[in-house]
C-alpha cells in the first residue's frame, strides 16, 4: 500500500512504502508514517485526506474518519499554502533528515500497539524539514525566497589564515604629472609662490572694493581718517598680517610699542597703527553695492550666503587646483575654521578639535598635505547626486578630467559607503576607509563573525564583487572597506601588552587596508598642523573677514609646499616653514616700496592748499603768537604749514612775508 505526502514545494512528492510485518526500509526517499492518533493535534500543519482506508477493526477506522474530517477542514488553508509556495526555490530530497530521527516515540508505539496491522490510514503530516531546507524563515515564520544576488554574495566571515585574492593594481594615469605645474627651472622666491594664489588681478579687486566701501562708510556718517589704499599699502598691510602670525602678543596693538619690553621697529617704521586699523576696518571682498542686491534676495532661492568671499574664494580655489598635481594617494575630510559668529552657515563638530566654526570640505595630498580642492558648507540644501552629503561632497570634490585614474582615495566612515566604492571603481578610482556597520550595503551575516570576546589582533573578512570588509580587533572593534587590498598579507603592527604585570612590545596582525589608511588618511590633518603653526587669525566681527584670514593661511601654506617640492627637485635643503614665512614678509615689505609711485616733484612756488577729506589743522602763525586752537583747512604746498586763510585773517600772507 502507498501513501503520498506533500512535500515544501509543488511536484514533489514524498512516497512512503510499508510492508505487512511493520518493516520499513531506509532510504533517502523512504519515510515512516506515525501511526498515533495524538499526532494529528501536535501542529496546525496541512494534511492531506487519506488514500485508503482499512475496515475490520474499529480502533483503524475511527482515526480515519476523524483524518478524513480533518483534511477535509484544512483543504483550503493547504490549497493556500500550495500556491504561496510555488516561488520559492526547489529542495533537495537528500537535505530532509528521516523522520525516524525526528519522531522515534510515534515508530515505537505503532509497533507496540498493533504489530502486524495493516498501513494505518491516519493523514500524513508535512515535513517540517523540508521546509527548512528551501529557504530560511523570517521572524514570522514564513519562508524567504532566496534571490540570485545573494547566492552570489559570500554568505560567511572568513577567517585570518583563509586566502584572500589581490586585486588587480589600478594603473595609474594622472592628467598632469604629479608635482608642481608651473616652470620649475626658474628660481621662485616665496613672494613669486606667494602670489600664484594672491595675483595681482585679486589684490586689486580687493583694493577697489576696500576703497569703495570706505567711501561707503564715510557717507554714513562714520568718522575717521581715510587715504585711498593703494598697492603699496596693501602689500605692507600683508606683511603686517603675517608678522602677527609669526610674534605673539597679548593684543595686536602691542606690535607698534617700541619701548622696552616690546622693541618693535616693525611695524611702526613702516605703518602707523591708526592706519593698519582703517584699512583693516574697511577691508571688503566684494563689491558693496552688488552685496546690496544680494542681501535683497535674502529668503530666496537666488540668495547666495557666501557672496562676500565669492571674488577671492573662487580665486583661491582655482589656483589651488592650476598650480599643483596630486600625487597618487588623495584623502578627503572636514576642516574647522573658528568662529562663534551669529551665522547660519556656523557648525558645531563635538568631535573635533575647533567644535564651533565654519566647516570647509577639503580634498588634500596625503604625502605633503597640500589644499588641492575645497569648498564651504552652506548647510542643509537638496543633493545633487541622488545621494546623500557625504557621498555629494567626495563627488564634488574630485573633477575627474582634471585629475586623471587611478588615484588612491582614503576617507573616514562618514563618506565610506558601498554604493560610493562602488561607483568610484567604475571610474577607475580606488578606495579604503573605515566604514560603519549600520550603512546600506554592509554584510549582514553572523556566520564566523568576529566574537565580542577576540583576541587582540584577531580579524575576519568577507568579500563582495569588488568591495573587502574586514573587521579587525585593536582595543577596540575597527571595519574597514577596501577596493585595493587584500585582507592579509603577513603585516604587523607593534603595540605594548600588560603581561604578568610588565607592559611589553608586542607585534600583532594586522589588515593591509589598515596600514595603507594610517599612512595616507591624515592628508587634511597634515594641512591643519601647518596652517595652526603659523596662523594669522584673529578674532572679528565680520565673518568674512575670518574667512580672509583662512584664505591667506592656506595660501601660505600652500606656496611652501610648492617650495618645498621645487627644493626636492634641485636635491637641495629648503628653508622651514618659520624661515619662510619671515621671508615672505621681508619680500612683502621690499615689494610695496618698489611698486609705490614715485613722489611727485617738489613744488617751486608757494601756493595754499585745502586739505583732503574735509581735515583740519592748527594754524601754525597763530600758535607762534599765543593764539591757541584756532583750527584751518588750508596749507602752504610748499612749506606744508598750516595757516589761516578767510575774510577774518590772514595768516598765509603774514607768515610768509615776515610779519
Amino acid at each position: 500500500m502507498e501513501f503520498s505526502a506533500d512535500s515544501s514545494s509543488d511536484g514533489e512528492d514524498l512516497i512512503h512504502h510499508e510492508d505487512p510485518q511493520g518493516s520499513s526500509s531506509s532510504s533517502e526517499s523512504d519515510y515512516r508514517v506515525a501511526s498515533s492518533p495524538s499526532s494529528s493535534s501536535e501542529s496546525d500543519e496541512d494534511y492531506e485526506p487519506p488514500h485508503a482506508s482499512v475496515p475490520g477493526t474499529s480502533s483503524a477506522s475511527q482515526p480515519a474518519r476523524r483524518g478524513q474530517k480533518t483534511a477535509q477542514r484544512s483543504a483550503p488553508r493547504q490549497k493556500k499554502a500550495q500556491r504561496s509556495a510555488r516561488g520559492r526555490p526547489q529542495p533537495q530530497p537528500a537535505a530532509s533528515p528521516p523522520p525516524m530521527a525526528s519522531h522515534p516515540q510515534s515508530f515505537a508505539s505503532h509497533s507496540e500497539s498493533s504489530p502486524g496491522a495493516s498501513p494505518p490510514t491516519t493523514p500524513q503530516k508535512r515535513r517540517r524539514a523540508s521546509l527548512g531546507a528551501s529557504a530560511p524563515a523570517t521572524k514570522h515564520g514564513k519562508p524567504r525566497a532566496a534571490t540570485p544576488d545573494s547566492e552570489e554574495e559570500d554568505d560567511r566571515w572568513h577567517n585570518r589564515e583563509e586566502e584572500c585574492i589581490q586585486p588587480d593594481p589600478l594603473r595609474f594615469m594622472p592628467a598632469r604629472t604629479p608635482g608642481p605645474t608651473f616652470n620649475t627651472t626658474t628660481p621662485w622666491s616665496p613672494l613669486g609662490l606667494f602670489q600664484l594664489f594672491f595675483s595681482l588681478s585679486v589684490v586689486r579687486k580687493i583694493i577697489e572694493n576696500t576703497n569703495a566701501n570706505a567711501a561707503k562708510r564715510k557717507l554714513a556718517g562714520m568718522k575717521f581718517q581715510w587715504a585711498v589704499l593703494t598697492v603699496k599699502d596693501f602689500y605692507v598691510f600683508l606683511s603686517i598680517i603675517i608678522f602677527t602670525g609669526l610674534v605673539t602678543v597679548h593684543n595686536r596693538s602691542d606690535c607698534w610699542r617700541k619701548s622696552w619690553p616690546y622693541n618693535f621697529q616693525f611695524p611702526g617704521d613702516s605703518m602707523t597703527r591708526d592706519r593698519f586699523n582703517t584699512i583693516l576696518w574697511s577691508l571688503h571682498l566684494s563689491n558693496p553695492e552688488e552685496d546690496e542686491e544680494n542681501e535683497n534676495k535674502r529668503n530666496t532661492a537666488e540668495h547666495d550666503r557666501l557672496f562676500k568671499i565669492k571674488p577671492l574664494y573662487t580665486d583661491m580655489v582655482t589656483a589651488c587646483k592650476a598650480h599643483f598635481q596630486p600625487h597618487q594617494n588623495v584623502s578627503i575630510d572636514e576642516r574647522m575654521v573658528a568662529s562663534k559668529a551669529r551665522m547660519s552657515i556656523k557648525q558645531y563638530m563635538k568631535d573635533k578639535p575647533i567644535k564651533w566654526g565654519y566647516k570647509l570640505y577639503v580634498l588634500a595630498d596625503s604625502s605633503i598635505g597640500y589644499t588641492w580642492n575645497f569648498f564651504v558648507y552652506k548647510g542643509k540644501s537638496e543633493s545633487t547626486t541622488g545621494h546623500g552629503l557625504s557621498y555629494s561632497a567626495v563627488m564634488d570634490l574630485l573633477p575627474f578630467p582634471l585629475l586623471g585614474k587611478g588615484y588612491h582615495l582614503y576617507t573616514d566612515n562618514f563618506y565610506t559607503s558601498p554604493a560610493l566604492f562602488t561607483d568610484l571603481s567604475k571610474k577607475n578610482f580606488g578606495c579604503c576607509g573605515t566604514i560603519r556597520r549600520n550603512v546600506i550595503g554592509f554584510p549582514k551575516t553572523q556566520t564566523n563573525n568576529l566574537p565580542k570576546n577576540a583576541v587582540r589582533g584577531d580579524m575576519r573578512w568577507i568579500q563582495s564583487g569588488k568591495l573587502l570588509f574586514v573587521k579587525w580587533m585593536d582595543t577596540r572593534e575597527v571595519t574597514m572597506c577596501s577596493t585595493v587590498h587584500q585582507a592579509y598579507s603577513g603585516q604587523t603592527v607593534k603595540r605594548k601588552v600588560k603581561t604578568a604585570g610588565v607592559w611589553q612590545h608586542k607585534s600583532i596582525p594586522v589588515p593591509d587596508s589598515i596600514v595603507d589608511y594610517n599612512l595616507s588618511m591624515g592628508g587634511v590633518d597634515l594641512s591643519d598642523s601647518l596652517i595652526a603653526s603659523y596662523t594669522v587669525r584673529r578674532k572679528t566681527m565680520k565673518w568674512y573677514k575670518t574667512f580672509f584670514y583662512h584664505f591667506v593661511d592656506i595660501a601660505a601654506v600652500n606656496s611652501y609646499l610648492l617650495h618645498k617640492e621645487l627644493f626636492k627637485l634641485r636635491q637641495t635643503k629648503p628653508l622651514t616653514h618659520k624661515t619662510f614665512r619671515e621671508q615672505l614678509a621681508k619680500e612683502m615689505l621690499e615689494f610695496a616700496k618698489g611698486s609705490a609711485a614715485p613722489p611727485p616733484p617738489p613744488p617751486t612756488t608757494c601756493m595754499p592748499m585745502f586739505f583732503e577729506t574735509g581735515q583740519r589743522k592748527h594754524c601754525r602763525r597763530c600758535r607762534d603768537h599765543g593764539v591757541q586752537r584756532v583750527k584751518t583747512s588750508t596749507y602752504c604746498m610748499r612749506c606744508d604749514v598750516p595757516l589761516c586763510l578767510n575774510s577774518k585773517s590772514n595768516c598765509f600772507q603774514l607768515w610768509h612775508s615776515g610779519e
